[in-house]
């Protein structure tokens, strides 16, 4: 059995309009939201065996801070560029390729591409997953590469704002 943590970055921030997007930095809004989300799953006792993150700041500086909250160690960060600007079939390459002595995986990337692939898995549809959601899943399978064709079930979703 393996857990998939599906994670859109928190609020960034728009001040520097000279910034390329992929250098967008979070607003305080969004790194609070980043550490108050990461303090939520540890509550849930989720320990996760590795962080994946897509190469932006935002993204990156979104899965810091959850590694901050849950004491994980920095060379459990893995960036991949493939994640920035994804689409449905870069998360399904990534996911496969993922490594099999993991079992929990927190992978952290941005909207729109995170709520299509989220929304292709046809377990629990979202119309939209806000900044610093989660959405997690339990797959049925001990190989990654499997992930595809194997059987999803839907766990939680958590986002900031959420009563």
């Amino acid at each position: 059995m393996k857990i998939l943590l599906l994670i859109r970055h928190a609020k960034s921030s728009w001040n520097d309009t000279s910034l390329r997007d992929i250098d967008r930095p979070l607003n305080a809004r969004g790194k609070q939201d980043a550490s108050d989300m990461g303090k939520r799953l540890k509550h849930k006792k989720i320990t996760i065996d590795l962080f994946v993150a897509s190469p932006a700041k935002r993204a990156k500086k979104t899965a810091i801070l959850f590694m901050n909250e849950l004491g994980a160690k920095e060379d459990e960060l893995v960036l991949i560029d493939e994640l920035y600007e994804a689409h449905i079939e870069n998360y399904e390459n990534v996911i496969k390729n993922l490594p099999d002595k993991k079992d929990t995986i927190a992978l952290f990337a941005h909207n729109p591409g995170i709520t299509d692939f989220i929304n292709s898995l046809d377990i629990a549809p979202l119309p939209d997953i806000p900044t610093c959601g989660i959405y997690a899943i339990a797959v049925d399978t001990n190989h990654w590469s499997d992930f595809k064709n194997s059987k999803k079930d839907f766990l939680f979703f958590d986002y900031p704002k959420m009563p």
